[in-house]
């Protein structure tokens, strides 16, 4: 939002706007009145103000010089605001409804916001009229939210007494020095940073959505809590339009449609995170597999197969024991002295090994490692959702070893690869690029070598820019060994995830001690690109499954036609076709139950089969088939090699309409 100023006022606090301008005050004054003294509907909109880059109270007092600005609704800060003065209602509420439940924490997240509580009695959704019931009587009591400070010793004891342990817990691991802020409203406290809407009478709209479980902290060493999902908008048709969508989303969550269409089951002796992928599922998986593999032949991959699992020693080379230990399954015991295995969460410190059996001159780079990687990683149990993020996967995974002049070329090839591949599944105009930066305040996580890391961000930060790849930045993001280009896609509920992801390395070849001989005949450190082509199958499966409601394209739909017997007749004609279209290529099922056509097409149809064909006496006699499509209805007759010609061009057009 930019503000503009026309005129100043005489005085000693110089107030910056946005846009340059200045105003002056002799006294303080609190952002509320300096926003009135802009615009009278600014101030009324406004939820919050930024004081040096520093999100504030909306009455917090501005007493020094400073830069102004104005937080409303239209900022995703604004609407983060209001959203989290709400979760503060939802626990005020369930805390009266419930006096013994423990609170835990309550953030916003992309959509709205959730609270964890410690109950002591389990609810369900069906307890959330008289939650909401009693949010909107606090609603309507307009309940100023107060912020205090205090130390960490007083901050303690305030919530010993009040037998909030979670809240204790999060206390007692800030600094010693650390000065702790609550929110009061009414009589209900809690500990928050703030800020938060002035009172609770502003708040519009909002609606508990649903419930779940999660682990205290993530960690499945610790306890279940209850955690209630909820949002909130500033508009009631903003939250009806909002309740639309997310019910029009349920009709295409992979979750429920994956099961229904039997592409995967889950199963609870199995465990979570274990998909089970059923014929439909392999299937598809299969094919994109075979295209995958297929097409990195074609661009100079050499094809790799290394071990689900390797000894701790690969990892503590290759730097994962240190920094990625926790999301490893570990076999064995190093304080027992046996021998410790753990599985694999990727392929690269396999494929190094490889690129190491033997010298390499500068003539033999690039070299192209592919492989179709089956990984485990420990995710926790409250991160896990259906196909999109689970424990054991399989990822189109490759790396690139290649000279320091070579790497942009290369990397200017893999990013096309992946346009390629985004444009094969149909989602070249869903994904976006993220630069996922090293955060150098928190180097436990990194290879702590500032230098290198400034070289390979820079050098990466120069290649996306010659590329023209339009990106945002996440700080905190990369990998611990280098900076990330990931492609991001959003599932039917908004919640992103990276489907792909590029990363430079100039780390690992030091920890491996990979070599090259350049054209002086001095080794050389070579530079490394991890990348996936299609990222993981599992995963893409998913977004397939959503983006096409089932209706998965028919160039890798699992069954491309059915044919359908109009009476017993035709029985043994229908089989007839099926085992001449099954000879052609095509992926064709039979349907020659003793059925009405009517409800064989209506199954066809709920099985989201792109062509039937409807096989009777009358088209046997005239040499032709009536076909039904999908997404067209019935197409009329035409020949065998008609059909099989229309169909062979849509499959190799890879045309995702059909």
């Amino acid at each position: 939002m930019f503000i503009r100023a026309t005129f100043l006022y005489g005085g000693d606090m110089k107030i910056t706007l946005l846009d340059g301008s200045q105003k002056e005050y002799q006294e303080a004054k609190s952002g509320y009145d300096i926003a009135l003294d802009i615009s009278e509907g600014l101030a009324r909109n406004a939820v919050a103000i930024k004081v040096n880059g520093e999100l504030k109270d909306l009455y917090s007092l501005v007493d020094e010089d400073a830069e102004f600005s104005v937080v409303t609704l239209k900022d995703k800060e604004g609407l983060d605001i209001y959203r989290h003065t709400c979760s503060h209602i939802l626990a005020q509420a369930v805390k009266s409804i419930y006096p013994n439940v423990k609170l835990a924490i309550g953030p916003t997240i992309e959509d709205g916001f959730y609270y964890d509580f410690d109950f002591k009695t389990p609810i369900s959704k069906d307890d959330f009229d008289k939650i909401e019931a009693e949010m909107n009587k606090i609603i309507k009591a307009k309940l100023p939210l107060e912020r205090h400070e205090l130390s960490k010793k007083d901050a303690v004891k305030l919530f010993s007494e009040k037998h909030e342990d979670y809240k204790v817990e999060l206390i007692n691991d800030l600094p010693k020095d650390s000065v702790i802020s609550t929110y009061k409203q009414g009589d209900f406290v809690d500990l928050c940073r703030g800020p938060h809407l002035p009172n609770t009478g502003l708040i519009k709209a909002f609606k508990l959505t649903s419930i779940a479980g999660a682990y205290w902290r993530g960690s499945e060493k610790n306890k279940m809590l209850t955690r209630i999902y909820a949002t909130a908008f500033g508009k009631k048709s903003e939250l009806e339009e909002y309740l639309t969508r997310v019910e029009e989303a349920k009709l295409r969550d992979h979750n429920k449609i994956g099961r229904e269409l039997g592409y995967f089951m889950t199963d609870e002796n199995i465990g979570q995170g274990l998909p089970l992928l059923m014929p439909k599922g392999a299937r598809v998986v299969q094919l994109l597999q075979r295209f995958v593999e297929d097409e990195e032949e074609r661009r100079g991959y050499v094809l790799t197969k290394t071990p689900f699992m390797a000894k701790s020693d690969l990892y503590k080379i290759s730097g994962h024991w240190d920094h990625y230990k926790d999301g490893m399954f570990i076999i064995g015991d190093e304080e027992k002295d046996e021998e410790v295995l753990a599985m694999r969460p990727m392929t690269c410190p396999f494929q190094y090994t490889i690129y190491n059996n033997g010298i390499k001159s500068y003539r033999d780079l690039p070299i192209r490692y592919g492989e179709t990687s089956t990984l485990f990683r420990k995710e926790a149990s409250g991160e896990m959702h259906g196909l999109i993020r689970v424990r054991q996967f399989t990822i189109s995974e490759g790396h690139l070893v290649c000279t320091p002049e070579q790497l942009e070329k290369e990397f200017a090839g893999v990013v096309n690869l992946v346009k390629f591949m985004m444009k094969a599944v149909g989602f070249e105009n869903d994904v976006t690029y993220r630069f996922s930066r090293w955060d150098p305040e928190d180097t436990d996580k990194y290879i702590n070598e500032p230098k290198t890391w400034e070289k390979a961000e820079a050098t990466m930060e120069k290649i996306l820019k010659h590329l023209e790849i339009p990106y945002t930045e996440a700080k905190g993001e990369a990998a611990f060994y280098g900076p990330k280009l990931d492609i991001q896609y959003k599932n039917v509920y908004g919640k992103e995830d990276t489907i792909i992801t590029l990363q430079v390395d100039m780390f690992l070849a030091e920890n491996f001690d990979m070599t090259y001989v350049d054209e002086k005949g001095v080794k050389q450190r070579p530079y490394i690109i991890h990348r996936t082509s299609l990222g993981c199958y599992e995963r893409t499966l998913a977004y397939l499954i959503e983006k096409y409601a089932g209706a998965i394209p028919l160039w890798i739909a699992p069954t491309q036609i059915k044919v359908l017997s109009l009476t017993e007749k035709t029985v043994d004609d229908a089989i007839e076709l099926t085992a001449k279209l099954q000879q052609k290529g095509f992926r064709v099922e039979c349907d020659v139950r003793n059925e009405k056509i009517g409800y064989k097409i209506r199954e066809a149809q709920l099985e989201k089969v792109p062509y039937m064909i409807v096989l009777g006496q009358k088209e046997i006699e005239n040499k032709v088939i009536a076909v039904r499509s999908r997404k067209g209805g019935d197409l009329g007759t035409m020949t065998e090699s008609e059909f099989i010609k229309m169909v062979r061009k849509q499959v190799e057009a890879r045309d995702n309409t059909i």
